[in-house]
């Protein structure tokens, strides 16, 4: 979530001992018998901590330098009254109406039966990349199995990624294969400085790099803090990580769908993407990205 314009939001035993008869063991004191319990629960917390740090694993990246690449400088705002309406939906690999479940959706007369199949023509029809669309279709599967009434579209989560790292290219980032882009993608220190949010240091560089004050990470442009809140596993792999797109993506929707929000209405929309980030350009130029891939994917839906 980029905040440049407000953000709402791991002695050896020697031989002599080992031949030597044992001795009878002596009594314990009440004492030692409790204090051996506690290790014992000591010892089970820290196992069932390490597997909570697994969920959210994330090797500690280098704080990148800043850069001067925005994405969302080459982005028309649209000229559209906030939450006067809701930019134009676009079903999944199939049609909603099949309620299809992540990763997977069943054939039908016209258009592509799979995800796979979807991303690649809708990849053409929108120039996103199709390793992108995959993450921001099965977010909106995922949520549409989970949290129907949410309604949220892949292609409002495409606008945003557009946005924030041009679907994880930003400064010159390669998404690959595996939906981790080829360098961490990490944002400008949120320092308080001219147009930047103040922001002190949430996750010791975790995350960020940056153990002074916090930086955005990932595709998707989580706060460190927000991560830990809505960290997400889109890909199945059992972990949550915030530089990988499918995660990135599934934390974004789930982000937007808070409180039974409805993101297919105009009123639910905004307040969405304005609690995403708190500036009324940043969401007009969503609504224009939105809008426009849900109307160049439509024609996908009618090839055989």
């Amino acid at each position: 979530m980029r905040t440049r314009t407000g953000k709402t939001e791991d002695d050896p035993i020697g031989a002599d001992a080992a031949e030597a008869a044992p001795a009878a063991p002596a009594p314990r004191s009440p004492g030692v018998a409790v204090l051996t319990r506690l290790i014992v629960v000591l010892a089970v917390l820290a196992v069932a901590g390490g597997g909570i740090w697994l969920v959210t694993r994330a090797a500690t990246p280098e704080a990148s330098p800043t850069t001067t690449e925005i994405p969302a400088l080459q982005v028309k705002a649209a000229d559209v009254r906030p939450g006067s309406v809701a930019p134009a939906g676009g079903a999944v690999a199939g049609g909603a109406e099949q309620q299809t479940s992540p990763q997977q959706a069943r054939p039908r007369e016209t258009g592509p039966a799979t995800l796979s199949e979807w991303a690649a023509q809708v990849a053409a029809a929108t120039g996103v990349p199709a390793r992108a669309l995959q993450a921001y279709g099965n977010a909106e599967l995922a949520l549409r199995a989970n949290q129907p009434g949410c309604k949220i579209s892949w292609a409002t989560l495409a606008g945003i990624g557009r946005i924030e790292s041009n679907h994880g290219q930003y400064a010159g980032a390669v998404l690959g294969a595996d939906g981790r882009p080829s360098k961490p993608i990490i944002g400008v220190p949120l320092d308080g400085s001219a147009g930047v949010q103040a922001i002190g240091d949430t996750d010791g560089g975790r995350y960020d790099g940056d153990a002074g004050v916090d930086r955005a990470v990932g595709p998707m442009q989580f706060i460190p803090g927000t991560w830990r809140k809505w960290a997400s596993d889109g890909n199945g792999d059992g972990l949550g990580d915030p530089q990988q797109i499918d995660d990135a993506a599934l934390a974004a929707a789930r982000y937007l769908c808070a409180g039974g929000r409805d993101m297919a209405s105009p009123s639910g929309w905004w307040a969405g993407i304005l609690s995403y980030n708190n500036s009324t350009e940043y969401a007009q130029k969503v609504f224009g990205l939105a809008d426009g891939y849900a109307k160049a994917a439509q024609s996908v839906r009618k090839r055989g």
